[in-house]
């Protein structure tokens, strides 16, 4: 990662440029999924307003972003999207530990997501990062794979 990296909440005003860096984030699954995966196809407007954005910057330019919306016993991940021209710099692991510290912030033991079972690369980094499988779901295009992880400093963690 570069040394100019700002991190930013993301607001209503935000929500073109998250459109637009989702969309062509994603766009490489299009052939593999045989569809739009779902972040291409969401309302920004509303979901700027309903859940949290963190924009990550590099050197003033928009590089990834997440979205993320708290759930009673979790911190949820709704979309990780790395602007193609920045793939590969680790960005999207900054943005997975940023909301794990989100999550424990907030007094969550644990963060979870999902992804499209085809999209074998976010299977892998997942695991890597320490994410289980929880389940599947089979859903109209598709099946989603379920992951979450045990967050130290949650409120979970503090039974332990």
């Amino acid at each position: 990662m570069t040394s100019a990296m700002i991190l930013r909440r993301g607001e209503a005003a935000d929500a073109a440029a998250i459109r637009d860096l989702t969309r062509a984030a994603y766009a490489r699954w299009v052939p593999i999924v045989g569809r739009e995966p779902r972040p291409m196809t969401a309302d920004y407007d509303r979901a700027v307003r309903d859940h949290r954005f963190d924009l990550l910057y590099s050197d003033g330019a928009l590089a990834a972003l997440i979205e993320t919306a708290e759930e009673p016993d979790c911190l949820l991940v709704v979309n990780v999207a790395v602007a193609t021209a920045f793939q590969g710099r680790g960005f999207g692991r900054h943005l997975l530990a940023h909301a794990e510290q989100l999550a424990a912030a907030s007094g969550r033991g644990r963060i979870r997501l999902y992804t499209n079972q085809l999209m074998a690369a976010n299977l892998r980094l997942y695991a890597a990062l320490g994410y289980g499988v929880d389940g599947e779901e089979i859903l109209p295009g598709g099946v989603a794979v379920h992951m979450s992880k045990a967050i130290r400093g949650g409120l979970a963690d503090a039974t332990l």
